[in-house]
C-alpha cells in the first residue's frame, strides 16, 4: 500500500519551501455544496491553491482521481509537457460532471506526482436533493 500524503494548513507552516511543497502537490475540490439528484453536477479538482507544480519529464502530476466514499467517480491522466514542458509550472485541473442520486456525496480527490507520490484532499460533503 503506498503512503498517502495529506494537505497541511500552510498558514501554520513556517518555511516557505515546505509551504510550496505541500500546496503544489495537494488536490483541492471546488464545487457547490448542494446538488439535485439525476442532474449533471460539475466538480473541479485543481492542484494547488497558491503554488504551481513543475511540468518536467520526470516530475509532473500524472493523475487526478475523484471518489465518493470508496467509489471511483472519475480519473484523468496527464503526460509530461501538458502544461508547457521542462521549466514550466502550472496547475493541473480537471472538471468531472457527476450525476448523483439522492443522499450525500462524500467527495475526496487523490493526485499522483511522479516524484512525490500520492496526495489526498480533505473530504467535501455535498447534499443531494431529490
Amino acid at each position: 500500500m503506498p503512503k498517502i500524503n495529506r494537505y497541511v494548513d500552510i498558514s501554520e507552516v513556517e518555511k516557505e519551501a515546505k509551504k510550496d511543497y505541500i500546496d503544489r502537490h495537494s488536490p483541492f475540490i471546488e464545487c457547490a455544496d448542494s446538488a439535485k439528484a439525476g442532474e449533471k453536477f460539475p466538480v473541479t479538482v485543481r492542484m494547488g491553491k497558491e503554488y504551481a507544480h513543475p511540468d518536467d519529464t520526470d516530475h509532473y502530476i500524472k493523475s487526478i482521481q475523484l471518489y465518493s466514499g470508496t467509489t471511483l467517480l472519475g480519473e484523468a491522466n496527464f503526460v509530461s509537457g501538458m502544461l508547457g514542458g521542462t521549466g514550466a509550472k502550472g496547475q493541473a485541473e480537471v472538471t468531472f460532471n457527476v450525476v448523483p442520486s439522492a443522499g450525500t456525496l462524500r467527495l475526496t480527490a487523490l493526485s499522483y506526482c511522479t516524484k512525490h507520490g500520492l496526495w489526498e484532499c480533505d473530504p467535501v460533503e455535498v447534499n443531494v436533493a431529490e
